[in-house]
């Protein structure tokens, strides 16, 4: 697992402003590098390439990239904005570190700036002839990018922030998650299956109140096995930690310093983060749903298609799983539990029975979800997806009124094969739903 510092230095270069600025201060050094470079432009070239012409584009392009700037800002918000309303606000973020439109503003403001700087070197008298050469070179590259550029934006435009590509891309945050915890299980660390901290450990607290967003698993390692103690992590990515709730134990003495740097191991933050923390995926597509399923949307088709996205990726889930190796123990003084698939099942599954207890359709669409979740070879699959479909027969039976309706989702619960059938799992099960 990434330290501490790598993981914010992955969040610094997820943001806006920086890959803006980035790209603002190569356009700057292209118009600066003008002045660098005339002395090696022979005299002639400027005649032959009409170097004289440069001022007019420069005002064009300064003109003209200052206006795109602006629509592309304002569409962005836009998009946020829609995304907020319609999807859910947990989403917004993954639109804001989308790699295409920071690139696309970035080139767009490092043009503005290129022909600024261009324009007041102009004024000035620093680029002689053949800077003016060079200059008129690299805006015609600039130029072609920029064509190329506002063309795909143009046909980006038309999907960024609709409900589809939103919810796409949280299914896709939610399996990159997801491949990172099983290619590391337990954080690299040692499993702690269901016996949890020794009565001996004493807790650690951290330092404010909020979500876990990312655990040092180096730092806890090179902690205790300097003092020669055993940390259990007792806060996974995405819990929340408050002066109730410990962090993790420790085993091995108390000493106040080994506290503190156990702590400070635990980054807390305000909100939860898809990188470390698969079930927060799993959240927002539940929000997503309920909200689709909210009577001033009503939108059952979201929904089912949350659901969906839910079973490909639980069956994705389940045969990475099946596919791993045994965990590589990269930190033996660390002890971490697992994720619990029943825990995954709670966040996804039951506000969609929940909040569409009333439609048939959905129902009808879990009862098919928790029987296909069940034909795989795990048994907390199965066990799970047991659990839901009873319990979500249940929310039907008390939220449908017409018995027709009723009686369509018990038989569709109906088909539930009991483990240890003659069922036989074929290749098309194996196929995303």
């Amino acid at each position: 697992m990434m330290p501490r510092w790598q993981w914010l230095f992955v969040l610094l270069s997820r943001k806006l402003w920086l890959r803006v600025s980035i790209l603002a201060l190569i356009g700057v050094g292209t118009a600066a590098a003008g002045i660098v470079l005339a002395p090696y432009v022979p005299d002639n070239w400027t005649i032959k390439i009409g170097a004289q012409a440069i001022d007019g584009i420069l005002n064009v392009l300064a003109s003209s990239m200052l206006a795109v700037t602006v629509f592309s800002v304002s569409t962005m918000v836009a998009a946020y904005g829609a995304a907020t309303n319609n999807v859910t606000p947990r989403a917004t973020k993954l639109l804001m570190e989308d790699d295409t439109s920071q690139n696309v503003l970035g080139t767009f403001i490092g043009s503005f700036l290129f022909s600024l700087v261009g324009i007041i070197a102009l004024s000035t008298g620093l680029y002689g002839s053949q800077g003016r050469a060079v200059l008129l070179v690299a805006t015609v590259g600039l130029i072609a990018l920029i064509a190329v550029t506002i063309l795909r934006w143009i046909d980006y435009l038309s999907r960024f922030g609709r409900l589809g590509e939103t919810i796409q891309r949280v299914e896709d945050a939610t399996w990159k998650a997801m491949e990172a915890h099983l290619a590391h299980r337990y954080l690299g660390g040692r499993p702690m299956e269901g016996r949890g901290a020794p009565d001996a450990a004493r807790p650690v607290f951290a330092g404010t109140i909020g979500y876990v967003q990312h655990v040092d698993m180096g730092a806890l390692e090179a902690c205790a096995n300097a003092t020669d103690r055993d940390v259990f992590v007792m806060a996974l990515p995405g819990a929340f930690a408050d002066p109730a709730r410990p962090v993790a134990m420790v085993r091995g003495g108390e000493d106040e310093q080994v506290s503190r740097l156990v702590a400070k191991a635990f980054t807390v933050g305000a909100e939860r983060t898809f990188d470390q923390d698969p079930r927060f995926g799993f959240c927002v597509l539940a929000e997503i749903a309920s909200r689709a399923l909210s009577p001033a949307i009503n939108d059952p088709g979201t929904a089912i298609d949350v659901v969906g996205r839910a079973v490909r990726l639980l069956a994705g889930w389940e045969r990475l799983d099946q596919s791993q190796p045994d965990a590589v123990i990269d930190y033996p003084h660390v002890w971490v539990p697992a994720i619990e698939v029943g825990d995954i099942f709670d966040d996804v599954f039951a506000p969609i029975a929940r909040d569409g207890a009333a439609m048939v359709e959905v129902q009808i669409r879990l009862q098919k979800a928790f029987i296909a979740l069940s034909r795989t070879d795990d048994d907390e699959f199965f066990n799970a997806a047991r659990k839901h479909s009873l319990i979500s027969l249940k929310r039907a039976e008390n939220g449908l009124n017409l018995d027709e309706d009723i009686r369509r989702v018990g038989e569709a619960a109906a088909k539930f094969s009991p483990r240890g059938s003659a069922f036989r799992r074929s290749p098309a099960a194996d196929l995303p739903i």
